[in-house]
């Protein structure tokens, strides 16, 4: 024993070394930033006169960035990896465009979609209106590409010129779903899933006990889907005038035009219309320097990066009175799976986003408030909380209006249900009214390697103990407590949508519809973006000028300074960025579609083990 312990304490000591070796180069680190930052005078950035404005975003489009402590981020950085999804928030996109379509100094556009990683279809119709708005004043927005993925391809057909290199291809080829089931995994490892659900369709328990998908989840999946791609595909043919092989959906005109081309993609793009032209990178590039100029230092075309046009321009609110306006619209964002407690942007704690509603409607300047929510759902209880609070801002009379996002569907739906009005993009997935709950019990594993569990309790009635299996008793309460709250989320929408809890029910049991089908069913008010939201909400509040002001977590002042530290263009060029989102890989995005699963099991806290979560439904981005 004396041997076993000097060796822990050897081993200790040496760990303990590396741990202050590389504390000490972090530190280092930072006062080298902190004295570049206070040492070094930052170039002014400069907009070059009828420069391109290069709209490059790296990573998926969202509302709100998920929060990474900022040590965290730097110690990736310094390592040279980044985030696993980057992010870039939409409305940074947007705002480069509109800026750009009254900035003189601005002479073209071009897209640059590499790195665009799969986003919620709003949003790049969001993307896409702004788009269209700055091609009335005749700037002339290019996309050129090696390659382009189907939702990097939508952006790209609003383009007035689209190029394709001639080694490259689109996809073009509609949408798919997927889902990982765990049901063999658990059979061999001997694990008993309890499943306790309301809802013909509520479909997220599948994985769990199912090696495939049922027959209800795939006919929500055709209903749905279809609709998306519909509306995708219609989106793009009224920018580009598409042969048959490639909207038809159908295999044999697809490989009539294929074998057309020779096998050739880039030919066959070329030839169905989906693109002008095609051109090396060179020949774009040369294009570009004849219509902007040529920089002599970049040596290139002359141009700025939406990111950097952005910091030239000022990133402020959009508002309609200065900062010390008395009316403001708040924006809250509800971004991510529901959970209960406290959480940082990217989640939605119930907690948490109960208190920036509170601290919205605390506000005496505050004359609405916007829930934007983009979220799958999650815990029903904390789905309760936000929604409690939301009824707390409507006693104070001010205006509450849900403004959905990509997904608002189960617990995304449930803290929506009790506003004055609901706001949804017609892609929007949203209903998934529904409750499940899930236990996981190992009696058989432990069985099986020789641990047996056994218990006592003085009533009847103890709390259920995973090694042991649950009796018929438990089981009775779990499904009947499940069924009560299925009952509770009904009368919740019919109170709210002033329905009856039979039509409710009619539209409910799980099932998942987009904006514009849930409008014809009753359950929202009116199809639009976070835009329209925002005019609904003023002229409820009855005021003509405001400005919105979004609502977010604060800092403390330690993570304020580091934040404003190590973002600090200074520190950036010591470590670099460490953000370049490169061409994603199909092991790669199989591997992070499982992490990603399983995430969301980590995330189920809920204290009653009922949750309202669609499975169906996208993850928010």
């Amino acid at each position: 024993m004396r041997f076993v312990g000097t060796m822990f304490r050897y081993l200790w000591r040496f760990i303990n070394g590396i741990r202050r070796v590389l504390l000490n180069i972090i530190f280092f680190a930072l006062v080298i930033g902190f004295l570049a930052l206070i040492l070094q005078e930052e170039e002014p950035i400069v907009v070059p006169e009828n420069g391109v404005l290069v709209i490059n975003p790296q990573g998926i489009l969202v509302e709100e960035k998920t929060y990474i402590d900022p040590v965290d981020q730097f110690i990736n950085q310094a390592a040279g990896s980044s985030e696993p999804v980057p992010e870039v928030l939409l409305s940074d996109v947007v705002e480069a465009l509109e800026k750009a379509a009254s900035d003189d100094r601005i002479g073209a556009v071009l897209l640059d979609l590499s790195g665009l990683y799969p986003s919620g279809i709003n949003k790049l119709q969001r993307v896409a209106d702004a788009l269209q708005q700055l091609k009335t004043t005749e700037k002339p927005v290019i996309a050129n590409g090696d390659a382009y993925a189907q939702h990097q391809y939508y952006l790209a057909a609003h383009a007035k010129n689209l190029y394709l290199n001639p080694l490259g291809g689109v996809a073009f080829d509609g949408f798919e779903y997927g889902q990982i089931y765990f049901k063999g995994m658990l059979d061999k490892l001997k694990l008993n899933p309890h499943v306790f659900k309301v809802g013909e369709y509520k479909s997220a328990v599948e994985p769990f006990v199912r090696n495939s998908m049922s027959e209800q989840a795939r006919q929500a999946n055709d209903f749905l889907f279809n609709d998306l791609w519909q509306e995708f595909k219609q989106d793009v043919v009224n920018q580009r005038q598409l042969t048959d092989a490639v909207t038809s959906g159908l295999m044999e005109p697809y490989l009539a035009a294929f074998n057309n081309a020779n096998g050739n993609l880039a030919k066959l793009a070329l030839e169905a219309n989906l693109v002008d032209a095609l051109k090396t990178r060179a020949e774009v590039r040369n294009e570009l320097i004849n219509l902007a100029g040529y920089d002599e230092d970049k040596k290139t075309y002359r141009h700025i990066s939406f990111a950097d046009y952005l910091n030239e321009v000022g990133n402020g609110n959009k508002a309609l009175l200065p900062d010390d306006s008395n009316n403001e619209i708040a924006v809250v964002v509800a971004r991510g799976q529901i959970v209960d407690g406290y959480q940082r942007a990217g989640m939605v704690g119930g907690d948490s986003t109960a208190e920036l509603i509170r601290k919205a409607r605390q506000n005496e300047k505050t004359k609405a408030i916007i829930l934007r929510i983009d979220s799958p759902g999650g815990s029903g209880f904390a789905s309760e909380i936000i929604r409690q609070e939301v009824l707390e801002a409507k006693k104070q009379g001010l205006p509450v209006i849900a403004s959905m996002s990509s997904v608002a569907a189960s617990g995304g739906y449930w803290i929506a249900a009790e506003a004055d009005q609901i706001w949804a993009a017609s892609t929007t997935i949203t209903g998934s009214i529904g409750v499940f709950g899930l236990l996981i019990t190992a009696e058989d594993t432990m069985q099986a390697i020789g641990v047996n569990s056994d218990s006592y309790s003085t009533t009847e009635m103890p709390s259920i103990n995973i090694l042991e299996g649950i009796t018929d008793a438990q089981r009775t309460i779990l499904q009947r407590s499940t069924e009560n709250f299925y009952d509770y989320f009904l009368e919740i929408v019919a109170d709210a949508r002033d329905m009856t809890k039979a039509q409710v029910d009619e539209v409910a049991q799980g099932r998942i519809w987009t904006g514009e089908q849930a409008q014809q069913r009753g359950l929202i008010d009116s199809l639009g973006n976070l835009d329209n939201a925002v005019e609904a909400a003023a002229k409820l509040a009855e005021v003509d000028e405001y400005r919105v002001v979004r609502v977010e977590q604060s800092l403390d002042a330690r993570q304020q300074f580091l934040a404003d530290m190590l973002n600090s263009s200074s520190v950036k060029s010591i470590i670099g960025t460490g953000n370049d989102a490169g061409p994603s890989h199909w092991l790669m995005d199989s591997v992070t579609q499982v992490l990603r699963d399983t995430r969301s099991l980590q995330n189920f806290n809920d204290p009653k083990n009922i949750y309202s979560y669609c499975a169906l439904c996208p993850q928010p981005r």
